[in-house]
């Protein structure tokens, strides 16, 4: 499959660079450009794309606006290019409610150090978000393998008594809008703890807990180091940081620190979930949402292993099934469930 790419910036030097990364790779075809959301429209409408980049600021119609259109008149996937200012993070979770799917820096050198790599990365997204499509919502869950229970509103409503102390949510693309929605579907009165990993720059993770913070009934705030856990507050990994969970006598906190070398993703999953199978054996729910690669899979083995749950978002509903697909094969998850009922049975559940 060849994706075709239509390129939307109103700088005609980075349509250039863009379309000059995109066509070095045979399996992108870039078909158009538009220099305003305005143009963006029209050329969706008549190219039909399968994926759009689009910039933010443009004169006669900003990138958000556009989105939002696009997404009522003819749905496209959508990649914002974004900066790392605080109001470019604002502006990019806008982007991402009015119905784009994913981001990237709009500096590559923000993506990776290596250009070559950054390039690498950018075609990756683009042929990702082409093949996806756009995801869909069904209100029935899928298993993915023999090795994981069929699941059924009825039954996880009424799970099997487990004294849960904690939860742990793990996610990445498309991750933003999931948190959303399976967040704002918990009471004030929710009575545990919650801890939130997102794969997001450093720049973005404050004005997203801020958000979220808004949005919700329970309380939402970027991690401290040293900071406690407390029932009915949700705690987001800082970006460009590692969050684990340090536990002395009853009561338990939360490091971060700095990422080693070796490890790619800042925060990791696998690093968090590692501290909670430590600190809550047999004592967490871990649930793992929509999200490229396979961050929390070890992690989650060691949550298994200790005897906690684990919970994964389906196939049909994630915008892109890796982290999920990684913890189902693995024969991990005890539950596979649409984004659309997670909320609503962690609320029933605990």
């Amino acid at each position: 499959m060849v994706a075709r790419v239509l390129i939307v910036d109103d700088s005609s030097f980075f349509r250039r660079r863009v379309e000059e990364i995109l066509a070095a790779d045979a399996r992108i075809e870039v078909v158009g450009m538009a220099k305003n959301g305005l143009e963006a429209i029209e050329q969706a409408e008549k190219l039909k794309p399968d994926v759009i980049t689009m910039d933010i600021e443009m004169p006669v119609m900003d990138g958000i606006t556009a989105v939002r259109k696009i997404m009522q008149k003819s749905p496209i996937p959508i990649l914002m290019f974004s900066s790392l200012s605080t109001d470019g993070a604002k502006a990019t979770l806008d982007a991402l409610d009015a119905g784009a799917m994913d981001f990237l820096p709009k500096k590559f050198d923000d993506i990776s150090s290596d250009r070559e790599e950054a390039k690498r990365l950018l075609c990756a997204r683009v042929r990702l978000i082409a093949a996806r499509g756009l995801a869909k919502s069904p209100v029935t869950a899928t298993p993915v393998t023999t090795t994981v229970k069929k699941v059924s509103l009825a039954s996880v409503t009424q799970p099997k008594k487990k004294s849960h102390q904690l939860v742990a949510i793990g996610t990445s693309t498309g991750g933003p809008v999931a948190l959303q929605d399976v967040l704002t579907k918990l009471p004030k009165n929710f009575p545990l703890p919650i801890i939130l990993i997102q794969h997001m720059p450093a720049s973005f993770t404050p004005a997203f807990a801020q958000r979220l913070d808004g949005l919700c009934q329970i309380e939402v705030r970027e991690a401290v180091d040293g900071e406690q856990l407390k029932p009915g507050l949700a705690l987001l990994a800082p970006g460009g940081k590692q969050m684990e969970l340090v536990k002395r006598g009853s009561i338990s906190h939360i490091k971060i620190s700095e990422p080693l070398p070796d490890q790619n993703y800042k925060p990791s999953v696998d690093v968090a979930f590692d501290s909670v199978a430590k600190a809550y054996p047999g004592k967490a729910l871990g649930i793992v949402l929509t999200g490229m690669g396979a961050d929390g899979r070890e992690g989650a083995k060691k949550m298994k292993q200790g005897g906690s749950e684990l919970w994964s978002q389906d196939e049909a509903s994630c915008v892109v099934f890796g982290m999920p697909a990684a913890i189902e094969e693995a024969g991990l998850s005890d539950y596979i469930l649409p984004l659309s009922t997670i909320g609503q049975n962690l609320a029933r559940c605990v």
